[in-house]
């Protein structure tokens, strides 16, 4: 708990002084720290992606979870950030792994970005920002939509399935039917 707290102060502090380089934006939320290449391919194998799934990864970073989605599945995949010097790294991480036909990244507030058409949703995020999240991911995406965090729970949404490694957790969930309440 206090790692994460701490984690938080210096996200904040991160977004505070990344802000101050760009006076029209709003800061992130959390600093760019990337996932591990052997926890995103586990990430992809617990999501349990398929030929015509469409990946959304909010908060993307350098685009690498998006990336090996489009490369070793081949499956179309977005990647939402709102800070612009990722965006142009994950593009340009894109373009050497030859997927720019496959993946899109795109410079925008992951809490103002439209997703209803993900058959997966990633995140690594805060745990604050996966409750402020939550509502949205469930009224808005479809039923059986699949969501795998690096990580950080969902609060009180116990979910469907755990991973435990070396001190990382990811977190699987899928999107209940309208009549299957949350648990």
């Amino acid at each position: 708990m206090l790692r994460a707290a701490l984690f938080g102060l210096l996200s904040i502090c991160a977004a505070f002084s990344a802000a101050e380089n760009r006076p029209n934006q709003r800061p992130p939320d959390v600093i760019f720290v990337p996932t591990p290449q052997e926890l995103v391919d586990d990430m992809l194998r617990l999501a349990d992606v398929r030929k015509g799934d469409v990946l959304y990864d909010l908060g993307s970073g350098d685009g690498r979870i998006p990336i090996t989605a489009a490369k070793r599945y081949g499956i179309r995949a977005v990647g939402i950030d709102i800070d612009p010097d990722r965006i142009k790294e994950a593009n340009a991480n894109a373009a050497r792994a030859g997927v720019t036909k496959l993946v899109t990244f795109r410079q925008e507030d992951l809490f103002q970005a439209g997703w209803k058409e993900a058959t997966i949703v990633t995140l690594y995020l805060l745990p604050d920002l996966n409750l402020k999240l939550r509502p949205r991911l469930l009224k808005e995406l479809k039923p059986g939509t699949r969501i795998v965090s690096h990580q950080f729970d969902m609060g009180d949404w116990r979910p469907d399935k755990k991973l435990e490694m070396e001190g990382r957790t990811i977190y699987f969930w899928t999107v209940p039917g309208a009549k299957r309440p949350v648990k």
